[in-house]
């Protein structure tokens, strides 16, 4: 589906563009509280939608990608995310707010499918996933510097990614399309490895859980716990977010060294400690320390797990279903954020979330250290219905690509 031999900067461009979203979680449903006549706890439950409408998107068109075709699903995509995004930056009025934000959510969702879809079938998808945070990380990082200095409006953030969406559809041409002459029918292999990418994927929305219920949080944490301005939490966020280009360039350049369970396991224990310091932080040193040394890993790991997803299935279901799973948790993220800081405080809050993921590291650890033997050996048949034949040599090979082509030897917020 994809071509497999160097980078596919569509794909990068793709995955930036999907990410955005839960990159700016905290400045978007900052301002949704502070713009909007909404409550801390209904603007998060705002950022939840939205990302509750990406992961939906995931599960609904994991298996669909070479159905409707990648070029057109990835166009139709960033096309709702512009409407989307861009009417809930234009309106005051909430429901047309909350409409907007779920539409283009769905649009991220779609767009971030096509994009884990095709980095599966990649050769190396770590080397690609890493580059696609780099650029999610490095566009992100521009906009908390930039966006604090444009005004108050609760849109901006929600206006940047409905024009990135634009600004990317132009290279979804690079994209493949289905064939106009044939209809395939296709008789699909079973998801290899279920337990394994069951087990991954349930681990993987209460990582993502955790870590967004602090992400969606973080901003509130700066600006009442540690006594910041709005200016001065955009430049720790840009520096961590700059921090993470760093981990994510450490992290391209180990690839397979380390192999897959170190990272993920020693990575998610680092991360607890990260977030229990930056949910307790009362003063500049220590929110910075904590936000810069957690954005610094997160990519890293994450990184990793996407490699580890893309190794389980080279058709990249699991990398799309384990992606879901990621953005379903990164969705409850906010509210959950929200509730807890309420109830317990923002430190309370930090030390639930810090033991939760030391306790899911180890079934993550158990899963990157298990053998994958291959895919099944059931086969994918494929029938073209053609008017006239068509000369042999335009037919490939029978039968699923061998895992070890799409196995990864390494290894995506407001």
């Amino acid at each position: 589906m994809f071509a497999r031999t160097t980078m596919s900067w569509p794909l990068v461009a793709l995955f930036t563009a999907g990410y955005l979203s839960a990159y700016l979680l905290p400045t978007t449903v900052g301002r949704l509280d502070a713009g909007l006549p909404l409550s801390a706890t209904q603007a998060g439950a705002i950022g939840s939608a939205l990302l509750l409408s990406s992961a939906t998107a995931g599960f609904l068109l994991a298996s669909r990608v070479d159905r409707f075709g990648p070029r057109g699903l990835a166009r139709t995509g960033l096309l709702l995310a512009a409407a989307g995004y861009g009417t809930a930056a234009l309106t005051t009025t909430v429901p047309l707010v909350v409409t907007g934000a779920v539409v283009g959510g769905f649009g991220s969702g779609a767009a971030t499918t096509v994009a884990a879809t095709g980095i599966a079938g990649r050769r190396d998808p770590h080397r690609t996933t890493t580059m696609g945070l780099f650029g999610v990380s490095a566009l992100a990082g521009a906009l908390y510097l930039t966006i604090p200095h444009l005004g108050p409006a609760h849109g901006l953030p929600l206006a940047a990614i409905a024009c990135t969406a634009l600004l990317v559809l132009p290279v979804t041409g690079r994209l493949p399309d289905r064939t106009p002459a044939a209809r395939t029918l296709r008789t699909t292999t079973p998801l290899p490895h279920p337990r394994s990418g069951v087990l991954l994927a349930g681990t993987m929305l209460f990582w993502s859980l955790a870590q967004n219920s602090l992400w969606g949080v973080s901003g509130r944490i700066g600006l009442t716990q540690a006594g910041l301005t709005e200016v001065t939490v955009g430049a720790v966020f840009a520096t961590a977010l700059g921090a993470g280009l760093l981990g994510v360039i450490g992290a391209s350049a180990l690839g397979p060294r380390l192999g897959l369970a170190p990272p993920i396991g020693i990575g998610t224990a680092l991360i607890a400690g990260c977030i229990a310091l930056s949910a307790a932080a009362t003063d500049l040193t220590s929110f910075a320390a904590g936000e810069i040394a957690w954005n610094t890993l997160y990519p890293v790991v994450l990184s990793y797990v996407i490699g580890l997803a893309a190794s389980l299935d080279p058709r990249g279901r699991w990398a799309v279903l384990v992606g879901s799973a990621s953005s379903l948790g990164t969705a409850c993220g906010p509210l959950t954020g929200s509730l807890l800081s309420a109830r317990a405080g923002y430190p309370a809050m930090g030390t639930v979330l810090a033991v939760g993921l030391l306790v899911i590291a180890v079934p993550m650890t158990l899963v990157a250290v298990r053998p994958r033997r291959g895919v099944p050996a059931t086969p994918v048949v494929e029938i073209p219905l053609e008017t006239a034949p068509a000369e042999r040599r335009a037919y490939g090979t029978a039968g699923p690509r061998p895992a070890a082509a799409a196995t990864a030897p390494g290894p995506g917020t407001g």
